[in-house]
């Protein structure tokens, strides 16, 4: 696929935030031997033993990034790695747990399990569909890929060897799943070497909230000096502390001028216990702390050793979560609640079997990884937003069998199933040769099928799609993504261990199909481009000789986008000392093109981003101080957004260009034998380069000249562009960072510790369109701080934490349950002066008490 040339680099609007992430790599890097210096002369002290100036250092760090075992202050990859012991002691249990801690990371998400991540400030803010665009950020579990279309597993993090954050493209060597960046989940593997157990049990208190528990487990078994097997498993209660509170809907009551007979419903709905009548529904549906989740799981894996340099070891691994209620508020309501009338459930199972094969021909490290996963999610939604507003702002109805008026409340429900296989196969030399090199052959096929089913209670028969009781609207389709990749990257010392080139590429294709039904009845709109119209239109009126597409009336459509290309990286690497190293990175990824879930509208392309990055990675004071960071500027070509179109479908669009300058920085600081510091922080200017102007031409390129009285391809007048040229990009904050703290002393014959984290996230724009950003607002900064102490001898130990001490509400995403200009409304609905928009939000304050114990 040929990608248009680089566009010339555009000054921001203002000139201190782009300028300052350059500016403050020169400083520190300058000032960092200055400060080593200093370091070096200590303040006065007691003296210490050599033993115990031995000890005061940090511990090394291995990664396996880049395909192969490494020290992390030797790999010239913007890294941020999150250690077993230290996911332990931030008491980490989950995605939302350890990504705070992760500054080059952000996200937005509906509750546990339906997370979209983002990285170094790649983020249009519109994705988040269950047929939307793949997402730019790839996880492993392992070797294996765990990301699916609507986003990735929620993997319950115990008995995990580390958490990697790789920032920046990672194209080669990952793929189309990791255009801005990887995050890899490593768990602990079986050890034929000793038998070891363990058992952690938790017991938590959440303000505004209930009750929660966590008990986890491991056994690691020998079964020979060259076998083991290792299970795991949990069970994990967080407490609710959203309230649905009790609350009444009046919808709008119209009368027909001439005839002055009803014209619309016109009743009550609510969330009240109480007896239904023909203008007052009651759902009964009022609850407090309802937003509880329960999360089960289990991990069993083996190791075979054989031939002295083979092993294998397969995996599997299942979880299931099941959440109810909604994890927003709304502000009109109260702190922390909603008032809404309809089931709100998910249940998100899924289980995957792995198998990693690993060996050597000759001296060449050959390593096959296969995975299989399967997913199914089911869920219950709380549509009724849409039919409120849409009666109040555009006279909506609906309409028993008799044609009466009925409430015209909707509710979703969900239900998607997904299966993706994975194959890698690679192999590479010896990591001491001068010479060496990384390569190999990638296959995945991802299927989804998906059911999204909106219903009406007593919806006329007439109007309902065949087959489908209540169902006002029905979308049935099936989702196929294939990828296949060569890939390889070849390294070489120009001078031994000093000055070392890398060039990798990788050559893909790609390809995405979609088909199936999406739409109303025939009887509810006849003449449709889509839906039951369309099979009427194919196959006759006699829903009879319709052929039915798994359960639903007809195919709609069929479509299918293929594509292949190439994507490169170049690095220059100086291990000026052995403890100080710096490089320089050229790297492209990319993000497949594919079809929109409304099949009428055109496929969207797929879109890349360039990264142009310098970096270093240094150690100070005999590996008691580590200072590393990049400084980087990406383009971002053709990026797709999503954004909520006619009928609450989600469309996406090819927006336009955009630039995102950046520096990414951490230290570790063992200050004393007792006292471990750490703080990282990440600094971004993320703004569009070219207008968006909301449409694309016919070859489906994006338009970026449309002034103010200008036509659309609809022939409508349009107001000028929907974000012009120099608008910041959603969801990232310009600055985010954290700092953790950790004393260890002895009492009696008792270890001690007491830690304090805080986590800070700057301010954040909702949305790329500027209409939009207004009514659903932005995102406020925040700080979040946790505290924690707790004691241990021989193989236990009992720790207390407070987590969110201040009960910071930190804005994580907001969003209205249709079109934003809808929804969103103001002045409209007196309940609702400024429209109707939800916040998710963190956990509030939370205490705490945790018991571990290990064989």
């Amino acid at each position: 696929m040929q990608k248009s040339g680089s566009r010339p680099f555009k000054r921001a609007t203002t000139a201190i935030p782009r300028r300052f992430p350059l500016t403050a790599a020169i400083c520190l890097a300058f000032a960092s031997p200055a400060f080593a210096q200093d370091a070096t002369t200590p303040a006065p002290a007691a003296p210490q033993s050599a033993a115990q100036r031995e000890a005061v250092v940090l511990d090394t760090v291995t990664v396996t990034s880049q395909k192969r075992s490494e020290n992390l202050q030797k790999v010239p990859i913007s890294i941020e790695v999150l250690g077993e012991q230290k996911l332990d002691e931030l008491n980490v249990t989950d995605f939302e747990d350890y990504v705070k801690y992760l500054p080059s990371v952000s996200y937005q998400s509906f509750g546990p399990g339906f997370s979209q991540i983002y990285m170094r400030g790649v983020a249009s803010g519109g994705d988040g569909n269950h047929s939307g665009s793949l997402p730019s950020v790839g996880v492993y579990l392992d070797e294996q890929p765990v990301t699916t279309i609507q986003g990735p597993l929620d993997v319950h993090i115990y008995d995990v060897a580390r958490v990697e954050a790789l920032s920046g493209p990672q194209g080669t060597l990952y793929g189309a799943s990791a255009q801005a960046g990887a995050l890899r989940i490593i768990t602990n593997k079986p050890d034929p070497g000793q038998y070891s157990a363990g058992y952690d049990l938790e017991v938590n208190a959440v303000d505004h909230g209930g009750i929660g528990h966590i008990e986890e487990g491991f056994v690691n078994i020998p079964l020979s000096d060259a076998s083991a097997i290792r299970l795991v498993g949990w069970n994990q209660h967080d407490a609710g502390y959203i309230d649905n509170k009790p609350g009444d809907r009046q919808f709008p009551v119209r009368v027909d001028p001439d005839t002055g007979e009803r014209a619309s419903w016109g009743g009550v709905l609510t969330n009240r216990d109480c007896t239904s009548t023909d203008l007052l529904v009651c759902t009964g549906r009022a609850q407090d702390d309802y937003n509880e989740v329960d999360t089960t799981g289990a991990r069993l894996a083996a190791k075979v050793d054989f031939a002295d340099t083979w092993s294998i070891t397969p995996m599997v691994m299942g979880q299931t979560a099941k959440a109810d209620g909604s994890f927003a508020f709304d502000e009109a309501v109260g702190d922390l609640a909603l008032n809404h009338f309809y089931k709100e459930h998910s249940k998100d199972s899924w289980w995957q079997g792995a198998l990693t094969v690993e060996g050597k021909i000759g001296n060449f490290d050959l390593t096959y990884a296969y995975a299989h996963l399967k997913r199914n999610t089911d869920v219950d939604s709380d549509y009724n937003d849409y039919g409120f507003w849409y009666d109040t702002l555009a006279y909506y109805n609906a309409f028993d069998d008799n044609e009466n008026f009925i409430n015209p409340s909707q509710y979703i429900q969900g239900e998607d199933r997904y299966k993706k296989d994975s194959h890698e196969l690679r192999l590479s030399s010896p990591n001491e040769d001068r010479l060496r090199f990384v390569a190999g052959l990638y296959w995945d096929d991802h299927r989804h099928d998906i059911q999204q089913r909106y219903k009406i209670d007593g919806f006329g028969a007439q109007f309902s799609i065949t087959g489908w009781p209540n169902t006002i609207w029905l979308t049935k389709q099936e989702r196929e993504d294939k990828n296949e990749a060569v890939f390889g990257e070849l390294s070489f010392d120009f001078i031994p261990q000093v000055l070392i080139a890398t060039i990798g590429g990788r050559h893909f294709r790609s390809e995405n199909s979609l088909k199936g039904f999406f739409g109303f009845s025939n009887g509810w709109f006849p003449g449709a481009p889509y839906g039951e119209a369309v099979c009427a239109e194919q196959f006759g009126d006699d829903p009879a000789n319709w052929p039915s597409f798994n359960g639903a009336p007809c195919e709609v459509f069929n479509k299918t986008v293929k594509e292949s290309g190439n994507l490169g990286k170049a690095n220059l690497t100086w291990q000026i000392t052995p403890s100080k190293m710096v490089y320089a990175t050229w790297s492209e990824g990319y993000r497949p093109g594919g079809i929109n879930r409304r099949g009428t509208l055109p496929p969207y392309l797929s879109d890349y981003l360039t990264n142009y990055e310098m970096g270093w990675k240094t150690s100070w004071l005999d590996n008691r101080v580590t200072f590393n960071g990049s400084v980087f500027h990406q383009e971002w070509e053709d990026f797709q957004f999503s954004i909520l179109g006619a009928n609450g479908l989600t469309e996406i669009k090819n927006a336009n260009q955009a630039s995102i300058d950046g520096l990414e920085m951490d230290v570790n600081w063992a200050a004393t034998y007792n006292l471990q510091i750490s703080a990282g922080v990440a600094f971004y200017d993320a703004q569009l380069t070219e207008n968006y102007c909301g449409f694309t031409d016919v070859n489906g390129k994006p338009v970026t000249d449309c002034p103010a009285g200008s036509l659309n391809p609809d022939g409508d007048v349009i107001d000028g562009p929907e974000a012009p040229d120099g608008t910041q990009l959603p969801v990232t904050p310009e600055f985010k960072g954290n700092v953790i703290a950790r004393y260890n002393f002895n009492v009696g014959n008792y270890d001690a510790f007491v830690q304090g984290a805080v986590v800070y996230a700057g301010e954040r724009t909702s949305d790329l369109r500027l209409v939009e950003r207004e009514i659903l607002g932005d995102l406020d900064s925040y700080t979040v701080a946790d505290l924690s102490a707790g004691f241990s001898r021989d193989n236990w130990a009992v720790s207390v934490y407070l987590n969110n001490v201040f009960d910071e509400r930190a804005d994580i995403y907001r969003f209205t349950n249709c079109a934003e200009t809808v929804c969103g409304a103001s002045g409209v609905v007196p309940q609702y002066p400024n429209g109707q928009v939800y916040t998710v939000t963190n956990q509030p304050r939370t205490l705490g008490v945790r018991f571990s114990q290990k064989f």
